[in-house]
């Protein structure tokens, strides 16, 4: 419709908003649909921006407790459990809240079966695949560049376990993956780390141990620290694989 004709239809009372239907390229909600902070029922709302942490088992969920209650966790449980997601999860959400000043995460870099010495560069190149896992969970939460940025500022750290001695860990958030790769003693040392306004979370799997299963000390460390009623002990179980439900098929078996 012409600016004409319309102007005289409105000068001659004639004006049908009905006839325009159809008109309007943009597609509007209704009002009583369109989302506002107030509408909470609405659940058209698009929220697959927000990665908010959710536990999808009772044992996950009784990380997640534990993690919010404790300054030390150890979270023991098969592969798929979520263990080291969880607690980098919160290890990041803790940071962006400003709860803590920086993220420490650690893993021994003990072969399973190969050999680093084959592998090229230097000897940080040569440790980079078995803290591979770490930058991955990492990347889930946040993006690469500022995973990049925050490293730069020293805000996240990852580094093998050897690098761990003599130091004081305060106002960090500290993950300790793989433990059951780590002896008695390096355990010990680990935990000991562990400095003023800082929280630590242990995993592991003792029945995955690429050492000698009398030289892994997760097992022994969790029975005694069971009795220490500041610290949890977290004991996952097949029920809380996450993973594909072969995982927990296969794990029954071998």
């Amino acid at each position: 419709m012409t600016k004409r004709a319309l102007k005289r239809q409105l000068r001659e009372g004639a004006f049908d908003v009905g006839q325009f239907e159809g008109d309007d390229k943009i597609r509007r909600l209704p009002l009583d649909r369109a989302w506002s902070p107030l509408n909470h029922h609405n659940d058209d709302r698009e929220q697959a921006y927000l990665k908010t942490i959710k536990a999808k088992s009772p044992g996950q969920q009784e990380l997640i407790d534990a993690v919010d209650a404790k300054n030390l966790v150890l979270a023991l449980g098969p592969a798929g459990t979520g263990k080291t997601y969880l607690a980098i999860a919160k290890a990041v959400e803790a940071l962006e809240a400003g709860r803590v000043g920086r993220i420490v995460l650690s893993r021994p870099a003990v072969e399973a079966g190969e050999s680093i010495g084959f592998l090229p560069g230097d000897a940080e190149d040569k440790l980079a695949p078995y803290l591979r896992p770490l930058y991955d969970a990492l990347s889930d939460r946040l993006s690469m560049k500022r995973v990049r940025a925050l490293m730069g500022e020293g805000a996240i750290e990852i580094a093998p376990v050897g690098f761990m001695r003599g130091r004081t860990l305060n106002n960090a958030f500290v993950v300790i993956d793989e433990a059951q790769n780590c002896t008695y003693g390096q355990l010990k040392m680990l935990l000991t780390r562990l400095g003023w306004n800082s929280t630590m979370v242990v995993t592991g799997d003792p029945n995955q141990s690429d050492l000698l299963p009398e030289l892994s000390g997760l097992g022994p460390v969790a029975t005694r620290l069971e009795a220490v009623a500041n610290i949890a002990v977290v004991r996952l179980a097949d029920r809380d694989i996450v993973r594909h439900p072969l995982v927990a098929e296969m794990l029954g078996v071998l």
